[in-house]
C-alpha cells in the first residue's frame, strides 16, 4: 500500500484521541486556557456529564477578532514562538492542539471580547467546518461552548461511561484546578444545579473547602526553600491516611503533575510513620526555574522531567520529613492556638488553684526528659527514691484532683500540651487531662516511638552505649544464627558493636550475649539478640545498617518499650507524656499506628448530650 498524506480533519481527530480522552480532558484544557488568559473568575456549566454540553466562561483578556480562526487551527498558539520559549515555558498550555482537537470532534462555539474592543466576536465550528466570524454580545473575557462531544466519531463515543461517571471525572479536574489557584473564583454547575462555588481566598481556606474540614484540621503547613527550590503547601498528619491515592495533589510551577520521582520522595518521608499500605494525603506546590524542568513530555502535560532529579528528590524528602518530625507537643500547641477559644472548655481565672500550681511547679523541676531510661523512668527523679517520688506525686495529684472537684475552673497549662496523667486503664492506656479535654495514650506505642527515635539518634551519632552484663547469657543457636555472628564479627563495620551488642560464639551451637545497648538493658537479652540476628541475616549487615536501618531499630525499640498490662505510677505516666512532647513523630509509633487521641470537651458534651 502506498504512503499517503492524511487529511487535516483525520489528523485533528487522531490528535483529539490523545488530548480529549473524555469530557474531563476537554475541561482541563479549557480551564488551563482560562488561567493563562489571566482570569480571576471562571464559571463551568455541564450538561449530561459534559457530553451534551461543556461550557467555560471567564473574565480573562479575551481573544482578538483576527485570532479567532487561528484559535481553532492546529499548532497555533500565543504561548511560545521559539525553542527557547518551549524550554522555559511558564504557561499551562503551549502546544496549540487543545482547541483544534476539541473542535474536530464536537460542535464548538467561541464568544470573546478584548477589554478595549467595541463588542465581542463569535466563531463556531462543526467538526472540520468553521463558520464566518460574527458580532456577539459579551461584557469581557471568553465563553467556549463544546456541544455533542464525539458526535462525528461514534466509535469513540461508545467508550464513554455513564453520565454520573463522566461528571465525576469532570469534578475531579475542576477541584484539581481550583486547588491550584485560590486567587481565582470558581463555580461548577451540572444540569442547571450549582454544586460548587469557591470565592477568592487564602490557600488554607481553599484546601478546606475543596477537600473538607477534616482534612484541613489534620494537616501540617510547610514552606521550605533551598538553592532556588521552594516546596510549600500542606501535608496531612499520618493519622489522616487513605486506602487509595485520591487525596494527593502535587503541582510543579502551578501545573498538576503525576511524577514517580516526587511520589517516591513523599512516600519515603512518610515511611517511618505511615501504617502498612495506607496512603498519605497532601497538597504540595513545587516552584523552580522553568529551565530546570521539561513539561513537554506527554500531550496530557501531567508528566514532567527534571534536569537534576536527585536534587529534587532530596529536597522534597528532607522538607517533608522535617515537617512530619515535629514533636507531639509542638504540633498540638499550634493546633490549639489556631483553634482559638473553645466555648466548651471552661477558662481559668488569673492563675491556677494552689494545688494545681504546686503540681505544675513540681513537674517543671523534675528531669522529665529521659535520656537514659534504663529503669523506665526510675532514674528521672534525682536524689529522690523512686518510691518517695511516686508517693509524693500521687499525693500532689490527689490534692489537685480534689481541688478541681471543688472548683468550677479546671487548670489549663499550655506548657504541657498532653496535660497530666489521671489514671491507667487495664495496663494499656494512660488517661490524661489537658486544657482541651481528655487525652488517651497507648503507652506501649508511645514508648516504642520514644525508644525508636533515641536509637536512631544514637546510631546516627555513633554513640550507642553498651551495657556489659554481669553474667553473660548463653543460649542454643542454630547454624544460621552462629554464621550471622561470624559474619558480623568479621565485618570491618563491626555491625553488632555499632548497635551496642557484644555476642560471642561459645560453640558451633551456642552463643553468649555479653553486652546489650544500655537503653535496652531491661529487655529479654536472648529474644532481643535473636531478632537482631534475624534482621542482620535477612538483609545483610551493611544493608541492615543503611537502607533497612529503620526496620532493624524498630525491632529493637519494640523490645524496649513498656509492655501492656504493666502498672505505671502517676510519676511514670507523666514522664512518658513529657517525653512524647519532646520526641519527633511521637504522634505515631514506628509501625504507623497512632499513639494518642484527643477527646475535646465538646466531644464529651455531645456524648452526654449536655446543652441539648
Amino acid at each position: 500500500m502506498r504512503i499517503q498524506l492524511l487529511p487535516d480533519q483525520l489528523i485533528s481527530q487522531i490528535a483529539a484521541g490523545e488530548v480529549v480522552e473524555r469530557p474531563a480532558s476537554a475541561l482541563k484544557e479549557l480551564l488551563e486556557n482560562s488561567l493563562d488568559a489571566g482570569s480571576t473568575e471562571i464559571q463551568v456549566s455541564l450538561l449530561q456529564g459534559g457530553v451534551k454540553q461543556l461550557r467555560v466562561a471567564d473574565n480573562g483578556i479575551g481573544i482578538a477578532q483576527d485570532d479567532l480562526v487561528m484559535a481553532l487551527t492546529r499548532h497555533a498558539t500565543s504561548k511560545i514562538a521559539t525553542l527557547d520559549d518551549l524550554e522555559a515555558v511558564a504557561s499551562l498550555g503551549f502546544r496549540g492542539e487543545a482547541l483544534a482537537s476539541i473542535a474536530s470532534v464536537s460542535r464548538t462555539q467561541i464568544n470573546s471580547r478584548l477589554a478595549d474592543a467595541k463588542h465581542a466576536w463569535s466563531i463556531a465550528s462543526e467538526g472540520s467546518e468553521i463558520s464566518v466570524i460574527a458580532p456577539a454580545a459579551l461584557d469581557l473575557g471568553t465563553i467556549i461552548e463544546v456541544n455533542d462531544l464525539y458526535f462525528n466519531t461514534p466509535a469513540r463515543r461508545k467508550f464513554l461511561k455513564t453520565e454520573s461517571t463522566e461528571f465525576g471525572h469532570c469534578e475531579v479536574v475542576f477541584n484539581r484546578v481550583a486547588l491550584s489557584r485560590p486567587d481565582v473564583a470558581f463555580m461548577l454547575q451540572h444540569n442547571g444545579r450549582v454544586l460548587s462555588r469557591y470565592t477568592v481566598s487564602q490557600p488554607a481556606k481553599r484546601f478546606g473547602e475543596v477537600l473538607g474540614a477534616e482534612f484541613a484540621a489534620e494537616t501540617i503547613a510547610l514552606d521550605e526553600t533551598a538553592a532556588g527550590l521552594r516546596l510549600w503547601g500542606v501535608a496531612a498528619k499520618p493519622t489522616f491516611n487513605r486506602y487509595k491515592t485520591d487525596t494527593q495533589y502535587v503541582y510543579v510551577n502551578g501545573r498538576f503533575v503525576r511524577d514517580k520521582l516526587i511520589n517516591h520522595a513523599i512516600r519515603q518521608a512518610y515511611q517511618d510513620v505511615l501504617h502498612h499500605d495506607r496512603h498519605p494525603a497532601f497538597v504540595l506546590f513545587i516552584e523552580l526555574d522553568p529551565n530546570l524542568v521539561d513539561v513537554n513530555v506527554h500531550p496530557s502535560k501531567t508528566e514532567v522531567r527534571f534536569r537534576d532529579g536527585q536534587a529534587i528528590h532530596r529536597f522534597i524528602f528532607h522538607a517533608l520529613h522535617k515537617a512530619l518530625a515535629s514533636p507531639t507537643g509542638v504540633s498540638n500547641a499550634v493546633t490549639a492556638n489556631q483553634a482559638g477559644h473553645n466555648p466548651f472548655v471552661p477558662q481559668p481565672a488569673n492563675g491556677l488553684n494552689n494545688a494545681s500550681s504546686a503540681y505544675t511547679g513540681y513537674q517543671a523541676q523534675m528531669n522529665l526528659h529521659a535520656s537514659e531510661p534504663n529503669q523506665f523512668y526510675q532514674t528521672l527523679f534525682g536524689g529522690l527514691s523512686a518510691k518517695h517520688a511516686a508517693d509524693t506525686m500521687q499525693q500532689v495529684n490527689h490534692d489537685e484532683l480534689a481541688g478541681i472537684a471543688r472548683s468550677e475552673q479546671p487548670y489549663a497549662e499550655n506548657s504541657y500540651p498532653l496535660g497530666f496523667a489521671l489514671a491507667q486503664i487495664h495496663g494499656v492506656y494512660v488517661l490524661a487531662q489537658n486544657s482541651q479535654g481528655l487525652v488517651v495514650v497507648d503507652m506501649h506505642a508511645a514508648h516504642e516511638r520514644i525508644m525508636y527515635e533515641q536509637l536512631k539518634n544514637a546510631l546516627d551519632s555513633k554513640s550507642v552505649a553498651m551495657q556489659p552484663l554481669l553474667i553473660p547469657i548463653s543460649f542454643n543457636a542454630d547454624r544460621l544464627e552462629v554464621a550471622t555472628v561470624q559474619e558480623a564479627l568479621a565485618s570491618p563495620a563491626a555491625s553488632l558493636q555499632q548497635l551496642g551488642f557484644d555476642i560471642a560464639i561459645l560453640s558451633p551451637s551456642t552463643l553468649a550475649v555479653r553486652a546489650v545497648p544500655s537503653m535496652l538493658q531491661e529487655s529479654d537479652a536472648v529474644s532481643l539478640a535473636r531478632d537482631v540476628l534475624r534482621d542482620l541475616r535477612e538483609y545483610g549487615a551493611s544493608r541492615a545498617l543503611t537502607e533497612r536501618r529503620n526496620e532493624l531499630l524498630g525491632t529493637m525499640a519494640c523490645h524496649a518499650a513498656v509492655r501492656a498490662n504493666r502498672s505505671l505510677s502517676i510519676t511514670e505516666m507523666n514522664a512518658l507524656l513529657r517525653d512524647m512532647e519532646a520526641t519527633e513523630r511521637s504522634g505515631m509509633c514506628n509501625h504507623g499506628r497512632p499513639t494518642w487521641f484527643q477527646v475535646s470537651m465538646a466531644d464529651l458534651d455531645k456524648m452526654f448530650m449536655r446543652g441539648q
